[in-house]
């Protein structure tokens, strides 16, 4: 456990779901599964809170446009900065 570790997604998703079944308190799901209690805590937690986005229709899409409109108004920004100033200019 002394060695820091990537969790795949896959990995950290079968851990909470075992500790969100109780059938085997945190501390025996973490030693076997080579993890520490508190981490396995945290997945838990996380897994609890998150899973609802499951049954949403368009979970992906949602947070990509979202992702792309965020994109688009970093890109946009600028080009309508450039243009509020030199019509600026223009004006003296």
């Amino acid at each position: 456990m002394g060695r820091r570790n990537k969790c795949t997604t896959q990995f950290k998703a079968r851990v909470a779901f075992k500790a969100a079944k109780d059938d085997k308190n945190i501390n025996e799901i973490a030693s076997e599964y080579g993890v520490y209690p508190q981490q396995v805590r945290i997945w838990k937690r996380e897994f609890l809170e998150k899973m609802h986005f499951a049954f949403e229709k368009n979970r992906g899409t949602v947070a990509l446009q979202k992702e792309l409109e965020k994109a688009y108004q970093k890109v946009g920004q600028p080009e309508v900065e450039w243009d509020f100033l030199s019509g600026l200019l223009k004006r003296y």
